[in-house]
């Protein structure tokens, strides 16, 4: 998978692999339409952050759950 293309399909693919690895129950709420295109790359970035850890304190959980809601539009 190329991330480095801004996509839809990219979108989806990062926000399934970073809802996956935290074990987020509702997953349903997050879209990739919901994401601006703009935010691309912080996406891009929240994502490559979250694959590269093993486990997730409560409060490091919390901070990329409230870093995704803030790159929605």
């Amino acid at each position: 998978m190329n991330l480095t293309e801004k996509s839809t399909e990219n979108v989806q693919y990062m926000i399934d692999q970073i809802t996956t690895k935290l074990r987020m129950i509702n997953i349903g709420a997050i879209k990739p339409d919901h994401f601006d295109g703009e935010m691309y790359e912080e996406l891009k970035e929240l994502y490559e952050y979250v694959m590269k850890k093993d486990n997730f304190s409560p409060s490091e959980m919390q901070s990329i759950t409230e870093e995704l809601g803030k790159l929605k539009k």
